[in-house]
């Protein structure tokens, strides 16, 4: 698998209707797509429902999904970014790169692009990658290094001088929909 300097990845993992799928797209610092990968919609049948109970849409997320989308790519990210607390660990511990789990905030940017505020819940930072926005909402999983944070400052603000940081998750939700409604043929 190679590797592509300061190129974000991009990950979604969702359930629908009883099933679940999931969609990867790794771009280069202008957020144009280097590789991406989805995968067929998985449907538990009802006796995998009961004999892995509560434990089976975390183990469909974490074995069966983000696994075999992580082994299909022929590129590997500087950055994974998701949206699902629940793969955050996985997607660091299948990964071995830094994960980051990115939402907008409601905060008032921050003085400059780069910097980092800490937020009262551990692990959980403010990163201003751009000038004017607000600042992103960024939760590492446990045990990530303090540079391994200002390392994924330094690459989301390279990147969003030329590219919006979270629209690549619209385009991902676009193909899971496009998937699920069949229209991608």
């Amino acid at each position: 698998m190679a590797s592509q300097n300061n190129s974000l990845g991009y990950i979604v993992i969702e359930g629908t209707e009883g099933q679940l799928r999931g969609a990867a797209l790794v771009t280069d610092i202008k957020g144009v797509p280097s590789d991406y990968c989805y995968t067929d919609p998985i449907r538990p049948n009802k006796q995998q429902r009961i004999l892995f109970g509560d434990s089976f849409a975390a183990y469909v997320k974490e074995k069966l999904v983000l696994d075999n989308i992580l082994e299909a790519l022929d590129y590997e990210p500087q950055l994974w970014i998701c949206r699902d607390k629940d793969i955050l660990d996985p997607l660091r511990e299948s990964s071995k790169k830094i994960t980051v789990m990115l939402e907008e905030s409601p905060h008032v940017p921050l003085d400059a692009a780069g910097i980092i505020e800490n937020t009262a819940s551990p692990g959980v930072f403010l990163i201003q990658a751009d000038e004017h926005g607000a600042p992103l909402r960024a939760e590492f999983p446990e045990g990530t290094r303090q540079d391994e944070v200002q390392m994924t400052a330094a690459i989301l603000t390279e990147n969003a001088k030329t590219m919006t940081i979270l629209e690549p998750f619209n385009r991902l939700q676009r193909l899971i929909s496009a998937l699920a409604a069949g229209l991608t043929k």
